[in-house]
């Protein structure tokens, strides 16, 4: 195929996709070539719009699938760390060791020891079981966003020797405390007795609550002073040493290297970064999020098979100039790539109106529906219910792309059969009533 002939084939395809947008103006003149039947531009308009909407739809979920992940994921950084170090046997007694190692990879830019263990708080009638968390309050800021996140109280309130605690929102709401009120914890190591072990009862006072925008945390994590929570669950050490790198991106690399370093040293201990912690529920949201991916591309295969009854129906109407052009030289490859010009170019054209509409939708759908809710007074996330009240979008480019491929795949796809059809067209068979 030389250059030339190309040239040829891509005007005759490009002459057909112009036909089919004049809407059957029949005239004396058009009757020649540029005439199209407007059933046949109906379906071309279809199919293009078809494309188009499913395209921009498959990109808007996307994005908004992409924004919840992140924001639900900030938000757990925001409580728990990018890594944790444990002590194999439960305990580290040389956390400071442990820290200062963790400290020489050039990722790590904080560090920060942590008791963990766990209770009853009491309150009246009421009784939640808690995730007891030792921390110290100058270090925590380098590691957790807890001080930020802290609601009528400061974190530096955690002293030492008051046996103060800071409990998650929604716990303190179903306990119906406040600041400045007290609470009884409850744990379950305790003196020997002759009927069996005793739990232990300790009165704490309230000097704060903490919102992080994750029910889980805030519903079971209860806040002390490092030594206080030592001392309540009576053990001699830290649990462990919490780390934040550069980018959370990187903890699982970072982790390993960190693993490999510390047990070079001799040390015995057990790293795992943030993803690992909450694998289940990472590992449900990718599901969820290929899941919804093939499901709306089902809707651009849909206007694909329009883009097919399109070409069918062309093909059928063309009999005679596909016959004309093949007496005047044109072998059944060419007469088959002049109708897959054809169904590719209104393929890529709904393609890049979708493109276009998906990612202006996607860039301000936080305004868009800001707009539409204050038009018709309701609320689509109420602040009451929910902790986020405006739908994040983050557009990924590696999504758009996906979507791009695989709509150009599809439009690909449906040219096959009508241009092998076209191309198997007897001239004689085509010219004998013409």
């Amino acid at each position: 195929m030389n250059l030339q002939q190309f040239k040829l084939e891509l005007e005759i395809g490009w002459r057909y996709v112009r036909a089919a947008r004049k809407y059957g103006k029949k005239t004396a003149a058009s009757l020649n070539s540029n005439a199209g039947n407007p059933f046949v531009s109906f379906i071309s308009l279809l199919s293009m719009m078809g494309i188009a909407l499913g395209v921009a739809a498959l990109i808007v979920v996307m994005s908004v699938m992409n924004g919840f992940q992140k924001e639900v994921r900030a938000r757990m950084l925001g409580v728990i760390s990018h890594i944790e170090i444990m002590g194999a046997n439960g305990g580290m007694p040389d956390w400071q060791t442990i820290a200062a190692k963790t400290a020489l990879n050039p990722q790590v830019v904080g560090t920060a020891p942590y008791v963990l263990g766990q209770g009853m708080v009491v309150r009246g009638e009421q009784m939640k079981g808690v995730v007891i968390r030792g921390v110290a309050p100058d270090l925590e800021p380098k590691v957790s966003d807890l001080a930020a996140l802290s609601k009528g109280g400061k974190l530096a309130d955690l002293q030492a020797g008051t046996f103060g605690v800071m409990l998650g929102g929604e716990l303190a709401r179903s306990l119906g405390v406040q600041t400045g009120d007290a609470v009884n914890v409850i744990v379950p190591s305790g003196a020997a007795s002759p009927i069996g072990v005793l739990p232990r009862t300790r009165k704490l006072s309230v000097v704060g609550v903490f919102e992080s925008g994750h029910y889980e945390y805030d519903a079971s994590i209860a806040l002390m002073h490092l030594d206080d929570a030592a001392k309540l669950l009576q053990i001699d050490t830290a649990t462990g040493v919490r780390a934040k790198i550069k980018h959370m991106d990187d903890a699982p690399q970072v982790a390993r290297e960190i693993n490999t370093a510390l047990t070079a040293a001799g040390a015995d201990v057990f790293v795992r970064d943030w993803s690992r912690a909450n694998r289940t529920w990472f590992a449900a949201v990718q599901v969820e999020k290929r899941m919804m991916f093939i499901i709306l591309t089902l809707i651009i295969a849909v206007a694909a098979f329009n883009l097919v009854s399109m070409l069918v129906m062309t093909v059928t109407e063309k009999h005679g100039q596909i016959a004309i052009l093949r007496t005047l030289g044109a072998g059944p490859a060419s007469i088959r790539r002049i109708f897959m010009i054809q169904g590719f170019t209104v393929g890529a054209s709904g393609l890049l109106a979708g493109l276009l509409l998906g990612v202006l939708l996607a860039l301000n759908l936080g305004s868009i529906v800001g707009a539409i809710e204050s038009l018709f007074g309701v609320q689509f996330l109420p602040k009451d219910i929910y902790f986020i009240s405006e739908l994040p979008s983050d557009l990924q480019l590696g999504d758009v792309a996906w979507v791009a491929l695989i709509a150009l795949a599809l439009a690909l796809l449906s040219t096959i059969y009508p241009s092998s059809r076209a191309a198997k067209i007897n001239p004689a068979e085509a010219l004998r009533y013409e």
